[in-house]
């Protein structure tokens, strides 16, 4: 919902400079009291109940709900053509309202997410966490849990085309192999294949066998959210790209240098996991973890962090650098410390460290440049934290060469006219390329372009051959999870758009066009199994994860950085920055088509169907801005319109944007969303930079978000204590008297006398059946949105659209907190999450946190509790049965994760 009332934000600060003790409020609005939120308040139900307004036309209706309702259609679900009949003999295990779980794998950004996916009578309804695989410990995310909506979309494509016309696989085949033909004589010289990252073992190969049969062939990977500086920072420090991968389960103090490491990245699953290990119990297992964040905008990490400083994106290698100097590494200081970062930050984190030497780690996000990567190696390594809390492995990449880089020669060769044939294997470059390659224009250059896509995008349109690929539930396939262990991708239902995989390509281009992708992927595991392959084969794709493939711990040390890294000049404090973020719910916008992520809210701003330019409250207060007013962004000579959003916890002069919104390309519900960002960004540096103009237009943007649709009816917004508190009175949050008995306003005994009494339903009241709860505890609880991803696809909710829930109307939506003192760096504290439409009950539980280092707040931070993380929306009623390609069993392998327990407890 949406205010249009300008925030006095002199008032609130005056407002927040007289009270005493914390205030948790939920928005500015809200904190202001200003009459747009009393207004909303009012209304929430008498007025807005029964409103549908009549712009929401038949078509505007079917073109959200399309995908949704595609669902519940028999017909999506069998490739055209096919008839559904009945059967004359059940096929061998499946069973009427009975389903199986099958062991597979989701590839995002190249890696595997080990998944059990939950088939119905042959139908892949719902994806669920392997609680098997080392990788993920049985959770998943918000991708994963909507991935089943893009196998049924019908906006997928669904027809080869050559030049607009209707062709086949057969005449694409022969027209590659003819091509190639030509090539052979010339080495490959003309021939180039683009792809996503690959950790594929069997892909891999074949890309092997293809550029050694031709040699002057390039191939080259593109990511635009890739581990490129990672693997550039490692080089610098090790003289060799390795695989950094840590054990968050034994660090007691954790520094991320903007790093979002539970909420991004391809080991966000498992260190969630391991994070929460040590915030499950009193003290914890080895006692509670302590974690320090600094960032230039609030993330899943920053959000659950005991400690939170806002810092430009540009001023964190300073901060890094002042850090590593102060526990002794080896370390060029920058001239200066940016006047916004405390000196406590820099003293009492380095102690910390210090005292926790082989029980800490320090993490380098992604978008941070190779300096601050390196810097993190070699702290970790003056620390004692290599093979305790930090372990190196070879790349999980199969090359992991400069993505950049390779992309730049490409378009190079492209201008240059040496590029006869492209193939791009998935992938948008024309969308998510950087700006500055041009890569659209260039890409017109190729004779002979061809492009394997699940949608018909913005890259397929600009080329001839136009091949549907197929979703990962529909081929057979492997890929390796971030600590190396290869999965196999096994399908669940047959391609319903008689989509190919990148490997059945590559075969045509090594003359082996034809085969299967069964046999491509067994003949490559073969090679592999000493003795014994139809057992391995069996365990591998029966269990999710092929044995002994996790890679194994090499040994590497970091060399001395002084005098050979220097620092880079600070930004002028003045200098506005830019900072390009991956889309929590839409990644880098591969998932713009899907509707339930499109409208699942952003774990932070709680928008939906949008993205915004995120500016802080003095920024905004300078430039007289509000939500919704547009602005101009320009860099570097590119200019683009995004409405602007106040983010209290923002970094001063810096504005944050999420990439993956602003499609021209891949169906209507991702049309037009939100703004591209990817227009403004450029090819050195690519994750942010400063040097950005922002003019104010004085036009404005209606922006919809769900953060103030539910009214607390005068409920405690958020209850929080310390762990001394909690120890003292560990029911604080589920009553209101044992709150304020641990808050010291009402003495033990009054709390006593009201212990009985307090209960929404007076009498005895009972209900002797069995009760279906899901509870959650708010200690573990990270606001990934994998539990409303969840709640969508356990039970089908069809989204509403941006209209909708700007008038109060949604699906599965959560609730951020925010806090008047820097209750984050002292406390954890409870919340409760608001009802979902899977009418799941939440009590609050307790949130707490280790006294913290820092003796006073080192700035005005935010608490953020949020949602549950990874759940399933309605409780299993039996045990599910595992099932492999060709193997039956009936162990029961569904578990929930830490911060979700079910419970069938009779009343």
């Amino acid at each position: 919902m949406t205010t249009e009332t300008t925030l006095d934000l002199a008032a609130i600060r005056a407002k927040l400079k007289a009270s005493k003790g914390k205030e948790y409020w939920r928005s500015l609005d809200e904190l202001a009291d200003s009459e747009g939120f009393r207004e909303t308040l009012e209304r929430e139900f008498p007025r807005l109940a029964g409103y549908w307004p009549d712009g929401v036309s038949r078509r505007a209706f079917l073109k959200l709900m399309g995908a949704s309702l595609a669902l519940a259609g028999l017909a999506s679900c069998s490739p055209p053509g096919s008839k559904l009949v009945p059967y004359v003999r059940q096929p061998e295990n499946i069973q009427s309202g009975h389903p199986l779980f099958f062991a597979s794998a989701m590839p995002l950004g190249g890696y595997a997410m080990p998944v059990l996916v939950e088939s119905n009578m042959g139908r892949p309804t719902k994806v669920e966490g392997n609680p098997e695989s080392g990788a993920s410990l049985g959770g998943t995310d918000v991708y994963a849990q909507a991935s089943v909506l893009n196998l049924y979309d019908p906006e997928r494509m669904q027809t080869l085309t050559q030049d607009g016309r209707i062709s086949t696989w057969d005449q694409f085949s022969r027209a590659l192999a003819a091509a190639i033909d030509t090539q052979k004589a010339k080495q490959g010289a003309g021939l180039r294949v683009l792809t996503q990252t690959v950790t594929s073992p069997t892909l891999a190969a074949q890309l092997k066998e293809m550029t050694t049969a031709l040699p002057q062939a390039k191939w080259v990977q593109y990511e635009p959210l890739s581990a490129n500086n990672a693997y550039a920072g490692a080089q610098l420090a090790f003289g060799r790209p390795v695989e950094t991968t840590y054990n968050l389960d034994r660090a007691d103090v954790i520094l991320s240098l903007d790093a979002d490491f539970m909420g991004f990245g391809p080991g966000k699953l498992r260190y969630a996991r391991d994070w929460a290990r040590r915030r499950a119990t009193k003290e914890g297992p080895g006692g509670m973890n302590r974690v320090y964040v600094v960032e230039s905008m609030p993330s899943i990490t920053g959000m659950a962090a005991d400690n939170r400083l806002p810092m430009r994106a540009s001023d964190v290698e300073a901060y890094a650098r002042a850090v590593a100097v102060a526990i002794g590494a080896p370390v060029d200081a920058s001239s200066s410390l940016p006047a916004d970062i405390p000196a406590k930050w820099v003293t009492a984190v380095a102690r910390d460290l210090q005292d926790h030497r082989g029980r800490s780690v320090v993490i380098a996000g992604a978008g941070q440049p190779a300096a601050v990567h390196a810097i993190a190696h070699l702290m970790n390594q003056t620390l004692g934290n290599v093979s305790a809390t930090v372990n190196y492995t070879d790349p999980v990449v199969a090359d992991p060469s400069d993505q950049l880089e390779g992309l730049k020669a490409l378009a190079a060769d492209l201008d240059a006219g040496q590029v006869d044939i492209l193939i791009i294997l998935e992938g948008n470059p024309v969308y998510d390329a950087p700006a500055d390659l041009g890569f659209k224009e260039r890409l017109a250059k190729a004779a002979m372009r061809a492009h394997l896509s699940l949608y018909n995008n913005e890259t397929t349109q600009l080329c001839q051959w136009k091949i549907p690929a197929a979703h990962y539930m529909e081929a057979w396939s492997d890929a390796r999870a971030f600590d190396g262990t290869a999965t196999i991708i096994q399908p669940l239902i047959a391609p319903l758009y008689d989509g190919r995989t990148p490997s059945e390509v590559i075969d045509v281009i090594n003359g082996k066009g034809g085969r299967a992708t069964y046999d491509v992927v067994q003949e490559y595991w073969k090679t592999q199994a000493a003795t014994g392959f139809d057992a391995f084969w069996q365990q591998s794709v029966r269990e999710g994860t092929v044995p002994n493939s996790t890679l194994k711990p090499v040994q590497v040390t970091a060399r001395p950085l002084a005098g050979q890294v220097p620092p880079r000049p600070n930004a002028p404090a003045e200098a506005l920055e830019i900072v390009y973020l991956p889309a929590p719910n839409l990644y880098d916008g591969r998932f713009a088509p899907n509707a339930w992520l499109q409208e699942t809210p952003d774990p932070t701003s709680k928008l939906v169907w949008d993205n915004a330019a995120f500016i802080s409250p003095r920024l905004a207060e300078r430039d007289g801005l509000r939500n919704g007013d547009l602005v101009e962004l320009g860099y570097r000579g590119g200019k683009i319109e995004a409405p602007v959003f106040i983010q209290p916890g923002q970094a001063e002069n810096s504005v944050s944007v999420y990439l993956g919104y602003g499609r021209s390309g891949a169906g209507p519900v991702a049309k037009d969303v939100g703004f591209d960002a990817y227009a403004i960004r450029a090819a050195n540096p690519v994750w942010f930079d400063a040097g950005l103009a922002m003019r104010k237009t004085g036009k404005t943007y209606p922006l919809a978000t769900t953060q103030m649709q539910h009214s607390l009816v005068g409920r405690d917004m958020v209850r929080s204590a310390t762990l001394e508190e909690f120890t003292k009175e560990p029911k604080f949050a589920q009553d209101e008297h044992h709150y304020l008995k641990a808050r010291g306003e009402i003495s033990p005994a009054a709390a006593a006398a009201v212990e009985n009494d307090f209960s929404m339903y007076p009498g005895h009241w009972k209900y002797p059946g069995y009760a279906w709860a899901m509870a959650i505890d708010l200690s573990l609880c990270i606001g990934c949105n994998a539990c409303v991803s969840a709640c969508q696809s356990e039970n089908n909710i069809p989204v509403v659209g941006k209209d909708q829930v700007q008038v109060g109307r949604g699906s599965c939506s959560g609730s951020r907190l925010t806090s008047t003192t820097p209750a984050r760096s002292t406390t954890r504290s409870p919340t409760s999450s608001p009802a979902h439409a899977c009418n799941a009950k939440t009590h609050p539980a307790s949130r707490y946190a280790r006294s913290p280092r820092l003796s006073t707040a080192p700035t005005a931070s935010t608490t953020w509790p949020t949602t549950a993380a990874s759940a399933r929306a309605t409780a299993p009623t039996t045990a599910p049965t595992r099932c492999a390609a060709s193997t039956t069993s009936n162990t029961p392998t569904t578990t929930h994760p830490p911060c979700c327990a079910w419970s069938t407890t009779p009343r």
